[in-house]
């Protein structure tokens, strides 16, 4: 299944919102989107892509090149509101 950076950024939008705190995430297809979605979010806080992807690697499936290719080019740049950001962004 094709990841759109702009899903996975509408879904960091929400998670980097703390009105929207605490949050649950899952995936009802597997650990595929979830992942790009940690992973994304793992850039966002500044992990070194060394981290991001063995932290990946760790639950990922088969997917994992594909998935660490996506994380890898993933903007960093998520239209979050700043007033509202948790504090360990």
């Amino acid at each position: 299944m094709e990841i759109e950076q702009k899903d996975i950024s509408s879904a960091l939008v929400k998670v980097l919102d703390v009105r929207n705190h605490p949050v649950l995430i899952h995936c009802n297809k597997g650990k595929h989107r979830i992942g790009c979605l940690i992973g994304c979010l793992r850039k966002l806080q500044k992990w070194s892509m060394t981290s991001i992807f063995d932290e990946y690697r760790r639950f990922a499936g088969s997917k994992v090149l594909a998935d660490q290719e996506f994380i890898e080019i993933f903007s960093e740049h998520v239209p979050y509101d700043p007033e509202y950001k948790p504090g360990w962004l």
